[in-house]
């Protein structure tokens, strides 16, 4: 079965990718996913990108990609403010690629007869299905709250993932708070690397956890 090494939430950390990558043993012949905010906080988004878009790594859309896609057009004058923004970085291949990314990704089983694994960015409501997942839970989601609803809030007692039971496992970022996620069908790698902490991947079939120190700290939550 094809290796595949999935990473969480990297925001412009160039190095450290290249870092973890390494770590992790990777060769061309690996599958990679990004799961989402491949932008914006950290130190180099340009970097980040094209690395992606040069070598076929797979990625789903954070919702700091939908940001710097929904102010493109703002990227020239912020430069001209003075405010030498990471939109004004990115180059059309850039645009174009972030403008491709998925809300989701079904890789499949790891190997043959196990689970399907999914990739999105934020979160899945349970009990929806994946293809009727709204855009806005897909990119934001955190919480289940006690009545039901879902929210982007950080409710610490109730972890959407929490209450994941499937079809399938899936992959997600978007929760640097909580950090590592561990649960029956859900997993979270967001350990906030921009924050100071660590960039973490998850290695397919073999279910390994890699994580990696961020270099330093780069944006204060």
């Amino acid at each position: 079965m094809q290796r595949t090494i999935i990473v969480g939430d990297i925001h412009g950390c160039a190095d450290e990718l290249q870092l973890l990558l390494r770590r992790c043993g990777h060769t061309k012949g690996d599958r990679v996913v990004l799961a989402g905010d491949l932008v914006a906080k950290g130190p180099d988004s340009q970097g980040v990108v094209q690395f992606a878009r040069e070598n076929g790594v797979l990625a789903v859309l954070g919702n700091h990609d939908a940001f710097a896609l929904g102010h493109r057009h703002d990227a020239h004058k912020q430069y001209h403010q003075g405010r030498r923004s990471y939109l004004a970085s990115l180059r059309p291949a850039d645009w174009e690629y972030l403008q491709s990314l998925p809300l989701y990704l079904d890789l499949g089983p790891p190997r043959p007869g196990e689970l399907d694994y999914f990739v999105v960015h934020a979160g899945v409501v349970p009990g929806v299905p994946l293809e009727k997942q709204r855009r806005e839970h897909l990119l934001n989601l955190r919480s289940i709250a006690d009545t039901g609803e879902p929210t982007s809030r950080l409710l610490l007692r109730c972890p959407w993932a929490a209450r994941w039971h499937g079809p399938g496992k899936v992959i997600f970022g978007h929760d640097a708070v909580r950090g590592l996620q561990q649960w029956p069908l859900a997993l979270g790698i967001d350990t906030g690397c921009v924050y100071g902490r660590l960039l973490t991947a998850l290695i397919l079939p073999e279910g390994e956890i890699v994580q990696l120190a961020a270099l330093r700290r780069y944006a204060a939550r």
